[in-house]
């Protein structure tokens, strides 16, 4: 099983992005899989894994992962890290959702809010949305980039690629201090989107998920295409690579970031910490003080 979860972590790995085309990503593939009850028998088996591995990451205290979520509105960005996580201690990873930036936050940098965010070593950090809302959502939307209070000479044709160096720097940054980067795009399909939208109107337990600004940006879906599609090409690299993740079966979105994860966290060689003959002596002097004790 260990080589299915490698396999289907590589099947949409990403770290090369000067050919790729989104157009060429089925958001409906389940690769292998022919049915749900199948894939969650592996999800589950991957969770368990990734527990195991998450307790060796925080003991060693060397390594922190970060995972970077992406997607259009309605892909399950939230039920995906719900279920992936699940059995994850919450001691040793922290999600953080990114909205509008607040008015402090637009006195700084765009990079500032979430690299002060980055997980700590031993840790586990969730980015929903982050830094790259600024070359889609920005980019798709320029009025927004009016307000973000920039010296009119630095806005120019060039700002996009940019910010994509920009982005490429700090990532390569976190990666050479030990912060290993993995970045998922989940795929959805507009006919899928328009289902799930449905289901937020029609059923009375989801109204609360639906907001109208989500019709509005199903509008730009082309540009929004175009902007992932550029983004991925100019960000995609082996400390760093994009992960574009078909997103029409939420049971399959989720198996693949769970093997994604858990291959990732297998390939740093994580072990618990070595007591040395020192410590040893400690421990045998504690445990023979226990024994005395009443």
């Amino acid at each position: 099983m260990a080589n299915t979860l490698k396999d289907l972590a590589e099947r949409y790995r990403i770290t090369d992005g000067k050919k790729f085309h989104l157009k060429k990503c089925d958001p409906a593939d389940t690769g292998k899989f022919k049915s749900k009850a199948q894939a969650q028998e592996m999800l589950a088996d991957g969770v368990d894994r990734l527990a195991g591995l998450q307790e060796k990451l925080y003991a060693q205290d060397n390594w922190s992962l970060l995972l970077i979520f992406q997607a259009m509105d309605a892909a399950g960005k939230d039920s995906t890290i719900k279920h992936v996580m699940s059995g994850v201690n919450p001691q040793g990873c922290e999600v953080t959702s990114f909205k509008a930036p607040t008015s402090d936050e637009l006195d700084h940098g765009y990079l500032w809010r979430c690299h002060k965010q980055m997980p700590e070593r031993g840790r586990i950090g969730i980015f929903n949305r982050s830094y790259y809302e600024e070359v889609l959502v920005v980019r798709v939307h320029p009025e927004i980039l009016a307000k973000q209070k920039l010296p009119a000479r630095l806005v120019t044709k060039n700002i996009w690629r940019e910010r994509f160096e920009d982005i490429a720097a700090l990532e390569r940054y976190a990666c050479r201090n030990g912060t290993v980067i993995r970045k998922f795009f989940l795929n959805v399909s507009p006919q899928e989107q328009k289902k799930r939208f449905l289901a937020r109107l029609d059923e009375p337990e989801k109204n609360w998920k639906f907001a109208a600004a989500d019709l509005a940006e199903r509008e730009h879906w082309t540009d929004y295409m175009n902007a992932y599609e550029e983004t991925i090409r100019h960000t995609a690299t082996d400390h760093a690579p994009w992960f574009v993740v078909p997103a029409d079966h939420k049971w399959f979105t989720r198996l693949v970031v769970a093997s994604v994860v858990v291959d990732t966290l297998k390939s740093l060689n994580l072990e618990f910490p070595k007591v040395d003959a020192v410590h040893r002596k400690e421990l045998a002097a504690a445990r023979a003080r226990l024994l005395r004790a009443k």
